[in-house]
């Protein structure tokens, strides 16, 4: 079975599901397996790694993929764009920053243009500079983000870029629920990162994953502690969501003090990521981590997800109006 909608038509997938670009997550191997399953992987190109990325394209070998970049720190690493595009992806997707600088060079190059949004006036912004596809991303999701919900988001952002720019819903969609609420609202298909985290194939540590099978929506916090901690300096307004772990609960409030103390503490935690000490590194995972409960093969994910939203959708519209 499939669901034919105008994001699959502008992209040529059989489903309407993509992988969210995971910095140090979603590798090629994961996001090959998400376009085998006939949804579009997308590699995350997070904060820049050229020889990384190389692998991680390499490891996708000659399956039609795309790749996603953190828009404020690829201005810093310009090459990086130019790296990906020689491996033809299907799409780039541009989040957390203007993409007016590259949107250009990525359509001469034969992709399609993905902006990740987080409010009306970005979106009206992302389509008048031509993106072709939006992401709505809602302040479930794991990784970074700003403050609305997905619920009022989707269909705020459908309503203000009209019909001729495909929306995809993302923040806490892990199952076919949330992938049938994203139409109901609508979208014309999903972005899933967490649910992809948790997946045979994702690139994070057995224990991390181990972690997000254990964890409920309650257990994850917003905040700038780990960003902070790995001396990253993201931008206002966006916060990053992960798991809460001891250096969460240590630091949440008092982070002028921990600025007054990175010396210390930013070695510490990059000890700890290299250890895999997930007390103190952060686990970057969503709300929707309630719904996760198995490491299954994301093929299985993305058959599973596909398969229950057209059974509820199919019962919805059987269902008397009286």
């Amino acid at each position: 079975m499939a669901l034919t909608t105008q994001l699959t038509d502008r992209l040529g997938i059989r489903h309407p599901v993509l992988l969210a670009p995971m910095d140090q997550i979603a590798g090629g191997r994961l996001a090959a397996a998400v376009s085998a399953a006939g949804g579009l992987g997308l590699i995350g190109g997070g904060y820049g790694d050229a020889d990384w990325l190389t692998r991680e394209f390499d490891a996708a070998g000659t399956s039609r993929v795309g790749v996603g970049f953190i828009t404020w720190s690829l201005a810093k690493r310009l090459a990086l764009l130019d790296l990906a595009l020689e491996r033809r992806p299907a799409a780039v997707m541009l989040s957390f920053g203007d993409p007016a600088p590259y949107v250009e060079k990525i359509k001469r190059a034969g992709a399609m243009v993905i902006c990740q949004v987080q409010s009306v006036t970005m979106a009206r912004d992302a389509v008048a500079k031509g993106a072709e596809l939006l992401v709505a991303q809602g302040a479930e999701a794991g990784g970074h983000g700003v403050a609305r919900g997905t619920m009022t988001l989707v269909p705020a952002v459908v309503d203000a870029v009209g019909s001729d720019v495909p929306v995809a819903a993302a923040g806490g969609i892990a199952d076919g629920r949330g992938f049938a609420a994203a139409f109901m609202l609508g979208a014309s298909g999903v972005l899933m990162g967490t649910r992809f985290y948790a997946s045979e194939e994702a690139l994070g540590h057995p224990a991390a994953k181990e972690r997000i099978l254990r964890a409920h929506g309650d257990d994850t916090v917003r905040s700038s502690v780990f960003d902070i901690s790995r001396r990253v300096a993201w931008p206002a307004p966006f916060t990053g969501r992960g798991l809460r772990n001891a250096h969460a609960d240590r630091w949440l409030g008092r982070e002028v003090d921990l600025l007054r103390q990175i010396e210390v503490e930013a070695a510490r935690y990059a000890a700890a990521r290299e250890a895999n000490d997930f007390d103190v590194a952060v686990v970057i995972a969503g709300e929707a981590v309630d719904f996760i409960n198995d490491v299954p093969p994301a093929a299985i994910i993305v058959e599973r997800v596909v398969s229950e939203a057209v059974r509820l959708l199919g019962a919805a519209a059987a269902a008397p109006t009286t």
